[in-house]
């Protein structure tokens, strides 16, 4: 009788060898969730890029206080007489012509070639800064300090007593407040407006600087 013999084709397994480690894949992240910098960097800025070019906005805001400050003017100086006030709500509000040689609310009547060159300057830098503006907070603000500024201007060059030299035709009086006009108001309220647009971080291109709390720097420092 004959004995079949197998012979095993299997090779033992050598003790210095290593098992793969099945749990590597567990605790390793995927590619798919890792963001590189870069990556997050174009993702903030996408949003940005896909507002429109708030020149118009601008421009057209401008346009319409630029108007109603050469209309108002156009009026008092027609219908009015300095020195001879209309009073709307007994002393406090009133309409009052005066010729104003000086900055907006009366100040620095000793410079007006300075502030003739100075609006000059605000009006091209708006513009310039315009063009590529998306925020339409800033786009009204900047559209006010223009139309205010280029109202003012008309008249250093164009009114007496000669170019560079006119004087601002101011006509609102309200208590003791300095008299004041149309562009004078559009010029502060845009002022204003920019400055908390810049403290609450909103940018001109449209996007906001977030401020990270100080509590997360602390821990940061400390791992």
């Amino acid at each position: 009788m004959r004995n079949d013999v197998r012979v095993s084709t299997d090779r033992p397994r050598e003790s210095g060898a290593e098992e793969p480690d099945k749990s590597t894949g567990e605790n390793t992240p995927s590619t798919d969730d890792r963001t590189s910098p870069a990556e997050s960097t174009e993702s903030d800025a996408a949003p940005a890029a896909a507002q429109p070019l708030r020149l118009r906005n601008l421009l057209v805001l401008a346009a319409v206080v630029l108007g109603l400050d050469l209309l108002t003017k156009t009026i008092v100086v027609s219908t009015m007489t300095p020195g001879k006030p209309i009073y709307l709500i007994g002393d406090w509000a009133r309409l009052s012509l005066v010729r104003n040689p000086g900055a907006a609310f009366s100040m620095a009547t000793g410079m007006t070639w300075l502030l003739t060159l100075i609006a000059a300057a605000v009006v091209i830098g708006v513009v310039r800064i315009g063009r590529t503006l998306r925020s339409l907070p800033w786009a009204i603000g900047l559209g006010l300090v223009l139309g205010g500024a280029l109202g003012n201007l008309i008249d250093r060059l164009f009114r007496a007593p000669g170019p560079l030299q006119g004087h601002v035709v101011d006509f609102v009086a309200v208590g003791w407040w300095p008299v004041f006009n149309v562009a004078d108001s559009a010029i502060v309220c845009g002022a204003i407006l920019l400055v908390a647009l810049t403290v609450f971080g909103y940018e001109p291109d449209g996007t906001r600087m977030h401020r990270q709390p100080a509590a997360s720097n602390v821990e940061g420092e400390a791992a």
